[in-house]
């Protein structure tokens, strides 16, 4: 499959300390990887700075881009979640048609059906014409990961974008994600919740002290050694009949 993201010792300063650390990272169509770690590893810094909008060292296949271009080939859900714009639901998720209009230029009728199918996906068809400043934070959060799957792009990168959302509206965003994989996409997503993350992601990247401590698939990174080195927890990992279960159990002092 085709790389739609390639990091090579990418590496983000905070003074002479280092907040990301050499990183390399390829990420391909078809994938959906889960980016995990502590609070502070790193991990909404590499993804910023992939995008180009943090200074850095090294070489991110993004930022080669030229800012048109970059708009058509990644989305980017930031974790700022509230939205200040007194605009209707629908009006918001347009937006990300943007990167695929003429300057100036109105919706056509492929806009309109992505728009469409975005509000589907994430259960807002009803929500459409309601004023978005009005919604709950949950209410907004969706509306705003609509708007990046309004964009269609080939990859999409979401920093923590389950975090405040109830139970099935985290399930709901983790199975499109994981139908954008499925349809030769791909996803790059920040994660907190490791439960999740096993059972949606084909992979996970963890990352602690700005570096990648180990990458692969979810049963081969969730290890106990892992757990123990880089969350200080113990876990239960197992596969079932209903798929990847992971539940961490307790921390370890």
């Amino acid at each position: 499959m085709s790389a739609l993201l390639t990091l090579d010792r990418m590496t983000v300063r905070r003074g002479l300390c280092p907040v990301v650390d050499a990183v390399s990272l390829t990420l391909r169509a078809g994938e959906f990887v889960g980016l995990i770690g502590p609070n502070g590893a790193g991990k909404t810094t590499l993804m910023r700075a992939a995008l180009g909008l943090l200074p850095h060292e090294g070489v991110s296949s993004l930022t080669a881009l030229a800012d048109a271009e970059r708009a058509r080939m990644a989305a980017w859900l930031p974790q700022a979640r509230e939205i200040t714009w007194p605009v209707s639901v629908a009006t918001l998720v347009e937006l990300g048609r943007l990167p695929h209009l003429p300057p100036g230029g109105r919706l056509r009728a492929e806009d309109r059906a992505a728009v469409e199918a975005a509000l589907e996906h994430m259960g807002l068809a009803g929500f459409r014409d309601r004023d978005a400043t009005a919604l709950s934070g949950g209410e907004q959060a969706r509306v705003l990961i609509a708007r990046a799957l309004a964009q269609e792009t080939p990859l999409l990168m979401a920093d923590e974008p389950i975090a405040g959302l109830d139970p099935a509206a985290q399930i709901t965003t983790m199975e499109v994600f994981g139908g954008l994989a499925g349809e030769g996409r791909a996803v790059l997503s920040s994660i907190h919740d490791l439960g999740l993350a096993a059972r949606h992601c084909t992979r996970l990247v963890l990352m602690d002290g700005g570096r990648i401590e180990a990458d692969g698939p979810p049963e081969a990174v969730l290890t106990e050694e892992n757990l123990a080195r880089v969350f200080h927890v113990r876990g239960y990992f197992a596969r079932t009949a209903a798929g990847p279960v992971f539940q961490p159990l307790e921390t370890i002092r």
